[in-house]
């Protein structure tokens, strides 16, 4: 027969493998924590949503809805009829989605973390894939101020915890919509007085979109997009109150932050406060988080209207941030390994590890292969290999005299003693690494 051929991954879309699976554990744990200490609950949504979900509530004219989303038709029903789906491009929506069809809100505000993966259908490159992962918090049923500063000190919380020192916060505030419709009117007579001077992408959002032409990443229009009408300017009392109040509560707790006035997100349902979190260490893909109020889109989904705010992190940029910064990730080893040098001691060290795991001691059991478990000196290779600090040798005279001997492989290396086969509960303590 002749050999099948190979099949590969998606461009775009990666394996995750060990030892750099571990990395990822090890900052979804580090996420699970720090949202417990903010009093925020897990919540799972599906990856495919309805498409109008998000043409209705991210804009039909943004980047991610226009380029980016993979949708296809499903199969018809008996009827004749087909949905409409699409791969979730981001998760805010489905999570409003989620809150509005379970009525999540009945009982006052809630506080929601998710993990997990996003689709885009765009050229894959350094920072971006086509299937990416985003952590996120989201804080629906809350209007005030101190609620948009609580979601930023998370985020800065988790810096803290991860070992990411180099970033900075830019914040902007995007008012109400009647103040975002007055500045459209300004932006528009703005670029329209400078037509000339605008790229094609530009020239498409004019009329459409014209607040994303301030997010543009085109240098030869740095210099026009710099003198256009500023949405700050446009801003009512209460606005200005709100964004100066979540300032107030930064500078309280010593958070240091740049006002960037042509800060917008790239997303139709942002209102007032938004943010980003940006480091230096990652070339053109320098926003490692992102975020901010979204009072209407629980409305636009059909819920009941209801304030919400929230921000969403890329895993894999964080990760990149991680290893450029030089932070240290512990990686899992076992805390000890069975050394069995003949197949008839198996049974009884497998009843023993079973009650060391059940002790909560990490084992790695030695494998053999067609030849048989190998020699002691190959066991005990594999056993300083793998990181463990002790080696339990389940030899005959040891297993005959019901004991396992425990040998020590890095602290005090080569220290040895026996303890009791039956009672692994009575030293598994030993074995445990140091926290």
């Amino acid at each position: 027969m002749s050999k099948a051929p190979r099949i590969t991954a998606i461009k775009g879309m990666n394996d995750i493998l060990p030892p750099a699976s571990a990395r990822w554990e090890w900052l979804e744990d580090v996420v699970r924590r720090a949202m417990a200490a903010h009093a925020f609950r897990n919540l799972r949504t599906p990856i495919m949503e309805h498409t109008q979900l998000f043409t209705r509530g991210l804009g039909e004219v943004t980047d991610v809805v226009e380029k980016e989303m993979y949708s296809f038709e499903d199969r018809q029903d008996q009827h004749g009829q087909a949905d409409h789906l699409s791969l979730r491009p981001e998760a805010t929506a489905g999570v409003v989605r989620a809150v509005v069809e379970h009525n999540l809100l009945y009982d006052g505000g809630k506080r929601l973390y998710y993990m997990g993966p996003m689709f885009r259908r765009e050229r894959p490159q350094r920072g971006r894939y086509r299937q990416f992962h985003q952590i996120g918090a989201e804080a629906l049923g809350f209007g005030g101020p101190e609620v948009d500063a609580e979601m930023i000190l998370l985020a800065v919380h988790l810096w803290a915890h991860l070992g990411i020192k180099n970033w900075r916060l830019e914040l902007n505030c995007l008012g109400q919509p009647d103040e975002r419709r007055a500045h459209r009117a300004a932006l528009i007579e703005y670029f329209e007085a400078h037509a000339e001077q605008l790229d094609e992408d530009a020239r498409r959002r004019l009329h459409s979109n014209p607040l994303r032409i301030l997010d543009t990443k085109n240098p030869a229009m740095q210099a026009l997009v710099n003198g256009a009408p500023r949405l700050l300017d446009h801003l009512g009392e209460a606005s200005r109150a709100h964004f100066a109040a979540v300032q107030a509560a930064l500078q309280a707790a010593g958070v240091a932050y740049r006002i960037n006035p042509r800060l917008v997100r790239g997303l139709d349902y942002y209102n007032l406060t938004v943010f980003e979190f940006i480091t230096d260490s990652l070339g053109a893909q320098g926003t490692i988080c992102g975020g901010g109020r979204y009072d209407y889109l629980i409305e636009q989904i059909g819920g009941k209207s209801a304030p919400a705010v929230g921000w969403a992190m890329g895993v894999e940029r964080v990760l990149e941030l991680l290893a450029e910064e030089g932070v240290a990730v512990p990686e899992p080893m076992p805390d000890a390994y069975a050394v069995i040098p003949d197949a008839a001691q198996v049974p009884a060290a497998l009843r023993c590890l079973q009650g060391l795991r059940a002790q909560g001691v990490a084992v790695q059991m030695h494998a053999g292969g067609e030849g048989g478990l190998g020699s002691m000196k190959s066991q005990f290779k594999k056993a300083d290999a793998s990181g463990a600090r002790f080696a339990l040798i389940f030899g005959p005279d040891e297993v005959a005299a019901g004991e396992v001997t425990v040998k020590a492989l890095r602290d005090g290396a080569g220290a040895q003693q026996r303890q009791p086969l039956a009672n692994p509960a009575a030293w598994a303590d030993a074995l445990k690494s140091p926290a």
